[in-house]
């Protein structure tokens, strides 16, 4: 099976984080997430994650750090979940792909139903930053 190459970012406005819930019709239904896409075809993952977030969010944003990408199985495809820290720089946020969004602290974030890769990058980052 083929591995789906896929950015997200952790989006910090203030001391709160960015989470994204997907629509009822993409896969994984409802699932939260940070917000980002596949890489396409010659592209560069720092390029790919800013185009995702223009693109889904409206937004600008400054990329921090690159972490440990996350790998795994989803029972019809497999990921490779390529995370970065980053910060809001400007834009008004409109979603034009999820079904909602929350600016969230650290219990708030732990309380949503994550999609399962998401989770991993949530957990790493939490134990690994300070908001």
């Amino acid at each position: 099976m083929k591995t789906i190459l896929v950015t997200c970012a952790i989006i910090k406005f203030d001391t709160k984080i960015l989470a994204v819930q997907r629509s009822g019709t993409m896969k994984l239904p409802l699932k939260w997430e940070f917000a980002g896409g596949k890489i396409e075809a010659g592209e560069s993952e720092v390029d790919c994650i800013k185009r995702e977030i223009f693109e889904e969010l409206n937004i600008q944003i400054d990329i921090k750090e690159r972490l440990t990408p996350v790998t795994h199985q989803y029972p019809d495809f497999k990921i490779k979940l390529i995370p970065f820290v980053s910060e809001y720089l400007s834009g008004e946020l409109k979603l034009r792909e999820h079904s909602n969004f929350l600016l969230a602290n650290v219990e708030e974030l732990l309380n949503l139903d994550w999609a399962e890769a998401d989770l991993f990058v949530l957990k790493y980052f939490l134990s690994n930053y300070e908001l």
